[in-house]
């Protein structure tokens, strides 16, 4: 899944693809590397971020799916937690919402979803983007994680989202230290364990600086989301969100021919 980040302040693009025709041409990009799927986005959830206003997230995000839509026939996911940008997104060619609060952020999360009929992303995050990163504790986190993904796609079933259309993500960053992180690379089996596929994004976090302990910058963490993402994908992830869709493609192929992945 190759990421369009149309915002100003996303941790590792922030700008370059604000431009709806840089974000477009980006596109382009990642599906002439191999991407499977894009997940597109109006709304920055980095740790710290401030939220976009409702109407300049759909400014955002429309065209760029529209455009995309008339060269490709490619899922589309659109990355939001309001349901009216999901609505305005499905209506111009989305095919999966990405929601980083599982359905949680309005009261009329779980109704849309169900409405719309299309695939869902719940997300696991202990928080919200401006303070998740503030001592995020858990006493067991990927047991934690596992029982709130259960319980959320419980609730999206039983609000009228039909079960196969529902995919898990852990939220790696999202109200996690550096040891929960880990702890849940590790407890990726756990997680797909629920039977719903695993969506899992590692690409350019700041994990990757914390365990090399090398300050690299955003743009500068390739190895490490690339060992990331390999080990993800032998975890058991059934899709991988990345900045770098040529290089994870590679890699995996590698993996794959040496019966690693």
């Amino acid at each position: 899944m190759g990421i369009v980040n149309v915002t100003p302040d996303s941790f590792s693009d922030g700008g370059r693809f604000l431009d709806a025709v840089a974000a477009v041409a980006h596109a382009r990009r990642l599906i002439a590397e191999g991407a499977d799927a894009l997940d597109i986005g109006g709304e920055s959830t980095r740790p710290g971020a401030e939220p976009a206003d409702e109407a300049e997230e759909i400014a955002r995000v429309v065209p760029v799916i529209e455009a995309v839509r008339r060269e490709s026939d490619i899922p589309i996911s659109v990355d939001t937690m309001k349901p009216a940008v999901a609505r305005a997104a499905v209506a111009a060619g989305a095919t999966m919402w990405n929601d980083v609060t599982a359905l949680g952020w309005s009261p009329d999360s779980l109704a849309t979803a169900a409405a719309l009929g299309r695939k869902v992303v719940l997300m696991h995050m202990q928080g919200e983007p401006r303070t998740m990163q503030k001592q995020p504790r858990y006493d067991d986190v990927v047991a934690e994680v596992a029982a709130f993904l259960k319980a959320r796609a419980e609730a999206a079933i039983t609000a009228g989202v039909a079960r196969e259309w529902i995919w898990v993500d852990p939220g790696f960053g999202f109200g996690k230290t550096r040891a929960h992180n880990l702890a849940l690379i590790r407890g990726l089996p756990q997680i797909a364990a629920l039977g719903f596929p695993v969506v899992v994004g590692v690409s350019r976090k700041s994990l990757i600086a914390k365990i090399a302990r090398d300050g690299s910058a955003a743009d500068q963490r390739l190895g490490g989301s690339i060992a990331l993402a390999l080990a993800a994908a032998k975890a058991g992830a059934a899709m991988l969100r990345v900045h770098d869709v040529a290089q994870a493609r590679q890699a995996l192929a590698i993996a794959a021919a040496i019966g690693d992945a």
